[in-house]
């Protein structure tokens, strides 16, 4: 694998992909040999088959996991090893569409005041503000606030893009305090790593989800609580509260407005802009009831 790992880690190298996705590639192709024994370049379409049933039926992965998976593979044998790839062999799964949970203000309120710590309440509060992706969050500095616009810079997003996205007056409050709480003052990251945060490095996503999690169980909430949730009430409740979805797809870092366009299956104002025809009807009393 030594050999066949430096050419992939080459060839992701000078395509400049982000250090996350060449990690996972990497991972999947060294899973895929493990699962046969057997060197990658030696196997082939049938073996990719069968690493594709198993990845569902044994493993229980969703489809979108594995079609990350099969897009690793897909990868190593036509950047790597120049092979073809048959789409006809080796099918991408059809995703299934799900919409998320969503809080309401209330439950945000709720979710952020049972936050366990300060750094962590100060976690949710920016997740909330800003609509930030968990990993964007977590690799913020702080020269990417911007007390003079009241904007926030996330560098680096999704896609390697940078964008800016607006500074609440109420967080920028928050973060003020939260470096006075740092022991050490942070030459660099907003939120340092380490359990007494005065690390060089920032904290990682596991922090971010674990600060989430716990916080939605002290607060009793039922639905199910990730950072990513909060990102979606971000966009939901700036669309509730009139925002036009071009502005929200620029605030998120959306590529394709379809995207976006999602939210509106999620907004109050949208799904009550009209009745229910069985409202409508004449109906003539209540049920009879049951004997």
């Amino acid at each position: 694998m030594t050999h066949l790992r430096k050419m992939m880690l080459e060839e992701l190298r000078r395509r400049n992909y982000g250090q996350h996705t060449t990690r996972s590639y990497i991972r999947t192709v060294e899973d895929f040999a493990r699962h046969f024994k057997c060197s990658p370049d030696r196997l082939g379409p049938r073996h990719i088959r069968e690493y594709q049933a198993e990845l569902f039926a044994k493993r229980k992965l969703s489809a979108g996991s594995v079609a990350v998976r099969l897009a690793a593979l897909r990868f190593f044998y036509c950047k790597t090893l120049k092979r073809a790839w048959s789409i006809a062999e080796t099918p991408c799964p059809k995703k299934a569409h799900r919409l998320p949970a969503i809080l309401s203000q209330e439950e945000i309120a709720q979710l952020i005041d049972a936050a366990s710590t300060a750094f962590h309440r100060t976690l949710l509060m920016t997740l909330y503000a800003t609509g930030a992706r968990n990993a964007e969050v977590t690799h913020l500095k702080f020269s990417d606030v911007d007390s003079k616009r009241m904007v926030m810079h996330i560098q680096g997003g999704k896609g390697r893009k940078d964008r800016d996205v607006m500074l609440s007056p109420k967080l920028l409050e928050e973060l003020r305090e939260h470096w006075h709480r740092l022991r050490r003052k942070p030459r660099v990251w907003l939120f340092p790593g380490n359990h007494d945060h005065c690390a060089d490095h920032p904290i990682d996503t596991k922090t971010v989800w674990h600060a989430c999690q716990q916080a939605a169980k002290r607060a009793g909430l039922q639905k199910s609580v990730h950072p990513h949730t909060l990102r979606h009430c971000f966009a939901t409740h700036l669309l509730e509260d009139g925002a036009d979805l071009r502005t929200i797809q620029i605030l998120l870092g959306h590529n394709d407005p379809k995207e976006t366009a999602h939210y509106l299956h999620l907004s109050q104002r949208h799904l009550h802009a009209a009745a229910s025809p069985l409202d409508s009807l004449p109906l003539e009393g209540p049920s009879p009831r049951e004997h």
